[in-house]
């Protein structure tokens, strides 16, 4: 910690379970005047708090999550052959939503996959259609863009039907791409069914790989296949300097999440309709904003409870709860048209406890009168005044582009606040004074001593206060409003946890 880098003595450290007058580091440290905080000050009041902290130290610390660009192998072929099956089987695990129903999947995603050692990312998309129109056209574009800007393609045909004019069509272009294709044929789940997927030789692209991608069948070959064409380095993407923070956008169906990506992005990244629930799984984006590489992901609108939900909508909810997880700040999108729902409520209490920076946007304000404006700040007061205290409003319209220049300023503020780490000693001394001003309340006839407090960790900002008795919620609302007038922390959530443990007795 930078308070504890000073070149302080640690000839006679503090020890804050000694029976004596000087046992309590909150009673010991000297009567401070009030604490304005300011980042990066050089501060010291004598007591030495890295002896004191070093007790805790194994309840401290967090992890740092790194990443990297790697190849990616995108797997195409028309609809309900079994692609985002033969995805999950690749990557080990339920990721990709699957259903016996053509066109599930909608956008194209992206799945980080481990095989004999090479890593590499698995991008599913939707089924590619020559003649669609419509919400499938959209579809099938995401698609062309996939097998443009991949390593790998993966072309997945039906061995139960046999070669299509589709199939024909998307191998016909694949041919003339630069790109390695493999061809996978799908359910072959007997010998029989081996022999005859030699037909799809014919497709001009090489050896057919048959497989079925529901038991596992031949799917090692297939990958064997796979990470020998891997190419040393990924085509796209430009590596740079740290990795890009992640950014998800949450809220219910058709508030317009995807169209916010799209008009950020500059192109049709995420498929867009009138009809709400369009996007099933997040879809990730790496976008340039202010100057800096974000990579956002739009999210499947949560529609009801997950344990209400059902089919792949069911899977779509747990994809965008693990999206939340998964991220560094969410963008909480509010239709400001319509009235505050109880979804909108929810969906914020899911990202508190993920325990994300968060901002929140309040869309379609170009659809916003006076009166609705009026009717909005009631909802606003009644709602989400607690949340709004913490979290940065904005009011943009995806589509026409309205204000969306204020999201960096709020996304970064945000950050820097989850990121924010407070010195010792300037935490305690800070606390002192707090408590001495308005003291936490009595428990049993016995007056809780807070005895040491520490940031144990950042992302979200955790405090620990060690006590000898128990802090009621109350008050641990009341330091947590304190510590935001003090040193900032807006955009980001605050964690304040106590551990009761008793002072030492003398040996």
């Amino acid at each position: 910690m930078s308070e504890d880098d000073n070149g302080k003595s640690t000839d006679n450290p503090v020890d804050p379970y000694e029976n004596t007058s000087a046992a309590d580091p909150l009673e010991s440290a000297p009567e401070p005047e009030t604490v304005v905080y300011e980042e990066g000050e050089d501060w010291d009041d004598g007591t030495d708090w890295d002896a004191i902290a070093s007790e805790y130290a194994a309840d401290l610390g967090y992890e740092d999550i790194e990443s990297e660009i790697l190849p990616t192998v995108a797997i195409v072929g028309r609809p309900n052959v079994g692609k985002s099956t033969l995805v999950n089987r690749i990557i080990g695990r339920r990721e990709a939503v699957v259903e016996d129903v053509p066109g599930v999947t909608r956008d194209r995603n992206s799945y980080e996959a481990l095989w004999n050692g090479r890593r590499f990312m698995v991008q599913d998309t939707g089924g590619w259609e020559q003649d669609a129109k419509g919400l499938h056209r959209s579809i099938a574009q995401q698609a062309e863009i996939a097998m443009n800007t991949a390593d790998v393609v993966v072309l997945v045909a039906d061995g139960t039907v046999g070669i299509t004019a589709g199939d024909e069509t998307v191998a016909r272009t694949l041919r003339r791409a630069k790109t390695p294709v493999i061809l996978a044929v799908n359910k072959v789940d007997s010998d029989k069914a081996v022999l005859e997927a030699a037909e799809f030789w014919g497709l001009g692209l090489d050896e057919p790989f048959p497989l079925s991608a529901a038991h596992g069948r031949g799917t090692g070959d297939l990958l064997d296949k796979i990470v020998a064409t891997l190419p040393d380095k990924a085509k796209a993407g430009e590596s740079t300097e740290g990795a890009p923070r992640r950014v998800a956008l949450v809220g219910k169906p058709n508030v317009g999440k995807s169209s916010l990506l799209n008009k950020l992005v500059g192109e049709e990244r995420s498929v867009v309709d009138n009809v709400a629930g369009t996007t099933v799984d997040p879809v990730d984006s790496l976008v340039e904003l202010g100057g800096k590489v974000w990579r956002f992901v739009d999210t499947a609108g949560l529609r009801r409870k997950v344990n209400q939900s059902y089919g792949h909508e069911f899977y779509a909810s747990l994809r965008t709860k693990a999206a939340i997880e998964a991220a560094e700040v969410v963008i909480l999108m509010i239709d400001a048209s319509e009235p505050i729902t109880e979804q909108d409520l929810r969906v914020i209490s899911m990202v508190a406890d993920a325990g994300r920076a968060l901002v929140i946007a309040f869309n379609k304000w170009d659809l916003v009168d006076e009166d609705r404006r009026y009717d909005l700040d009631k909802e606003i007061d009644r709602e989400l005044s607690k949340i709004l205290t913490w979290a940065a409003r904005v009011n943009i319209s995806a589509s026409t582009g309205r204000a969306l220049q204020k999201l960096v300023p709020a996304i970064e503020e945000a950050l820097e606040s989850w990121d924010k780490r407070i010195p010792t000693g300037y935490l305690n001394t800070w606390l002192k004074e707090v408590i001495s001003a308005t003291p936490p309340p009595m428990r049993g006839g016995r007056l809780p001593r807070i005895r040491f407090a520490t940031q144990a960790t950042t992302r979200p900002p955790t405090f620990v206060l060690f006590s000898t008795g128990f802090i009621e919620a109350g008050y641990r609302r009341f330091l947590e409003r304190r510590l935001r007038e003090t040193f900032g922390f807006d955009g980001s959530p605050i964690r304040i946890n106590v551990r009761v443990k008793e002072r030492r007795q003398r040996r």
